[in-house]
């Protein structure tokens, strides 16, 4: 038997009434989920302020231990490579050169979808001068820690835990930096700097130039050659 008009509508209405009070449930919970996740660029800005990076690494005793390594950086130890995604590391004067390691790994708890960065990548260049050596990296998706140290003769393998804190070596403490996505002020400086060496792979360049460029000024002492050489490998 159907029902009159009136009684249809009043059906209606509270179906209408129900459905708004379900939609009205589901926000007001999904709404405390959302709060907990902040915008990329803040979540990238707090990590900016705490992330315990050190752009210069060695400096313990022995030649190995105490060669001069950096990572051209901007001061925070963190930065974003921008399109080009050139990486630059530093290596200093040393009479027993040692090769380099060189590892990536998503920050801890931000791993991919697509499987970028996911499960780290390690890298080992051979020992080489004083000089810069260039890199490009694959696409960063997620904030991915960049670590590099000297394996020195007699050392323990390097560390590949994913807390950012658990970076201490036995032989040669490791320059650490964070690599994020989203760019400063200071990052568009080191990208324009590193995009001018890459042209200068296979030659070389003044170190006073690369001193004042970085903020390594200090560092770069009458020891070093007048000129780096750029290395590019591919």
């Amino acid at each position: 038997m159907a029902l009159p008009s009136r009684s249809r509508f009043r059906a209606k209405v509270a179906s209408r009434q129900s459905r708004c009070a379900w939609l009205a449930v589901a926000l007001l919970t999904l709404a405390p989920l959302a709060a907990l996740e902040p915008p990329p660029a803040q979540a990238q800005s707090e990590l900016r302020k705490s992330f315990p990076g050190r752009r210069v690494g060695g400096g313990t005793r022995g030649d190995c231990s105490s060669r001069l390594l950096a990572h051209l950086v901007p001061s925070s130890s963190v930065f974003a490579p921008g399109k080009a995604r050139f990486l630059g590391v530093l290596e200093g004067p040393s009479a027993s050169p040692s090769p380099l390691e060189i590892t990536f790994r998503p920050l801890s708890g931000r791993g991919t979808a697509d499987g970028s960065m996911a499960s780290g990548q390690r890298r080992v260049l051979p020992a080489s001068a004083p000089g810069i050596t260039l890199l490009t990296l694959p696409a960063v998706k997620v904030p991915t820690m960049w670590e590099s140290s000297y394996l020195c003769p007699g050392s323990a393998a390097s560390s590949t835990s994913a807390d950012p804190l658990n970076f201490v070596a036995a032989d040669s403490p490791p320059a650490l930096s964070l690599l994020v996505t989203e760019p400063s002020k200071e990052d568009a400086a080191v990208q324009a700097s590193l995009a001018k060496l890459h042209r200068s792979c296979g030659s070389s360049v003044s170190r006073d130039e690369v001193g004042a460029a970085f903020g390594l000024a200090d560092l770069i002492t009458a020891q070093w050659p007048e000129r780096l050489p750029v290395r590019c490998p591919a």
